[in-house]
């Protein structure tokens, strides 16, 4: 399918927060970043902005506080975290099931894919590798796997350029 065929996403009368499809079930609140690190450690706010400023590196973002998690999309969901008391559970969704020195916890979502869970906690932590993971979360939150790419070409030659 062509990506020029993508739906408009539909946003939230009550939190202004978008989705795929309509009345999309969500935790609909407005929450501040901010309030997610009161009294944690400054540098694991640097981590977060290091993992956010990645994935703002393949395209435009929306980054949402909830709750209990903060996250990022693009059309959907692609990636996130959890602020603990002395590191992030940085998240991203993956095709794929992948290594990494910072994995600590992957789940299978069947043939959605996989959440991959990363222990972070300085800004350092942002290495290559998970920058070439977060372009490749990101072509899921674009739906590439849906659509196909933006750019014209396969999901598979994109893949094999990250």
């Amino acid at each position: 399918m062509n990506s020029s065929l993508k739906k408009p996403l539909w946003r939230c009368p009550k939190c202004g927060h978008e989705f795929v499809t309509r009345n999309l079930w969500h935790s609909c609140g407005r929450y501040e970043l901010s309030d997610h690190f009161i009294g944690k450690p400054p540098q694991l706010r640097q981590a977060f902005d290091a993992f956010v400023e990645s994935a703002q590196k393949c395209g435009p973002v929306t980054v949402y506080g909830q709750k209990t998690r903060i996250v990022i999309q693009a059309r959907v969901r692609f990636a996130g975290a959890v602020v603990r008391k002395h590191w992030l559970d940085a998240s991203m969704w993956l095709k794929r099931r992948v290594e990494h020195p910072r994995l600590v916890r992957v789940e299978n979502f069947g043939r959605l894919g996989f959440g991959h869970h990363f222990r972070l906690t300085q800004r350092g932590d942002i290495d290559h590798p998970m920058e070439r993971l977060m372009r490749e979360a990101y072509r899921v939150g674009q739906q590439e796997h849906v659509y196909g790419t933006a750019r014209g070409g396969s999901s598979a030659e994109s893949a094999a350029g990250a």
